[in-house]
């Protein structure tokens, strides 16, 4: 049976942060990871996660300026002040709250500002990895499907992958995203056999919905088979948006797990 993570970011999106978090726990859930929490202070998140029992997993470092269509600024050159600044607050919210992953957000880039931009991004993780490791945080590098972010700086897990294994840092991984990774380039399986050594994070949402992942062109328990064979030994962070309501729609994990 997998350990399934309830990913705040999607599920239960008509309450607030510290009632998804409550919400999780009723529903069975051991580990709770979130997208951008910071209008709530670390030490209440922390407080209900601990009075649940619940692990604090990933959080996500701000966007910047969503509204304007931002997505994170890792990779954004002339931003980096403000990367420096986004990743303090991560690290500072992690401490806090007793998370322990922090997904870096590489953000929007124009495609002839890539070659520079994946320099900046380089150098931004070197120093970011450097700072988290001082407190025993992992970085983790997530490409998104380019149907659903458009001019985002990565796609695929090659991208992300040749980065890692550039900067040889212990503490940064791939966030392999099941549903960004079958709708950027498909094999899946194939992948998360290769890529495991790199991988410290899994997700999943239906594809291509992004709803529970028991509909789509997807097997699932195919891929919970294969994680498991392959020894992973992390959470699988269910990061998909209800179809309807958040606690009817969980009858998937008892159908497919």
């Amino acid at each position: 049976m997998p350990r399934f993570c309830a990913n705040l970011g999607l599920l239960w999106p008509d309450r607030p942060l510290l009632q998804r978090i409550e919400a999780a726990a009723l529903a069975g859930f051991r580990a709770i990871e979130m997208h951008w929490p910071y209008d709530v202070p670390a030490a209440e998140v922390a407080a209900v996660a601990r009075r649940h029992e619940l692990t604090i997993l990933g959080i996500n470092t701000a966007p910047g300026d969503f509204a304007r269509g931002e997505r994170g600024l890792g990779a954004v050159p002339g931003r980096e002040r403000d990367f420096q600044t986004a990743v303090r607050q991560s690290i500072d919210y992690c401490i806090d709250c007793r998370a322990s992953a922090i997904h870096v957000m590489a953000g929007n880039v124009a495609a002839s500002d890539r070659q520079r931009a994946r320099a900046v991004f380089a150098d931004n993780l070197r120093a970011a990895a450097a700072e988290a490791a001082v407190h025993e945080l992992t970085l983790l590098l997530e490409p998104l499907n380019p149907r659903d972010n458009p001019g985002y700086f990565y796609s695929t897990i090659t991208e992300a992958v040749s980065l890692i294994e550039e900067l040889a840092l212990p503490n940064i991984k791939l966030q392999f995203d099941v549903y960004h990774v079958a709708v950027s380039e498909g094999d899946v399986l194939t992948k998360l056999k290769r890529y495991m050594p790199v991988i410290g994070n899994v997700q999943i949402a239906g594809v291509p919905s992004r709803a529970e992942p028991d509909e789509g062109e997807i097997a699932y328990p195919a891929i919970f088979a294969a994680v498991d064979a392959l020894g992973y030994k992390g959470w699988i962070g269910c990061e998909y948006r209800p179809r309807g309501d958040t606690d009817e729609g969980l009858k998937w994990m008892k159908a497919l797990a």
